[in-house]
């Protein structure tokens, strides 16, 4: 009897491919966006799509707050034409940043939803942001993302 993993068969390999490399197409992760942060190749724009609370209680650094009600066209207009957003929220248990991204690829501009959210960034070790002081797990408890 064939184990859980191997009951269905894998995919074949260009099926694979295709599959892996679309997702690459949606999303990024934490770790890559603070790889491309610290390493000064941030050629995207982050977005905390969170509350202002939220976001004031703890970010991620160097994101900017767009909440998810407040994407339009005329506060995307600011940004020049082809920028590459990366949006975020809470975590996985949140589908604001679903509803995030579908505003900004509805306004004709591409978006990657950094997969994790404040959750993922704190599982991987990384610190948030508030103010000057930094924050660790814990942080924003209580506080919704009212996305």
């Amino acid at each position: 009897m064939p184990s859980l993993v191997s009951q269905f068969p894998a995919a074949h390999p260009a099926d694979a491919l295709a599959h892996f490399s679309r997702r690459l197409a949606f999303e990024t992760d934490c770790s890559d966006v603070n790889n491309a942060q610290q390493n000064g190749e941030q050629d995207f724009v982050l977005l905390d799509v969170r509350s202002p609370a939220a976001f004031a209680h703890g970010h991620v650094p160097g994101a900017l707050n767009l909440p998810t009600r407040e994407i339009d066209a005329r506060h995307m207009a600011q940004f020049p034409p082809g920028t590459l957003f990366v949006v975020y929220c809470a975590g996985p248990h949140c589908n604001g940043v679903h509803r995030a991204a579908a505003k900004i690829a509805a306004l004709g501009l591409p978006v990657k939803e950094m997969i994790g959210g404040v959750t993922g960034w704190l599982d991987e070790g990384l610190a948030l942001v508030s103010g000057d002081a930094q924050l660790s797990r814990g942080a924003g408890e209580g506080i919704s993302c009212a996305c």
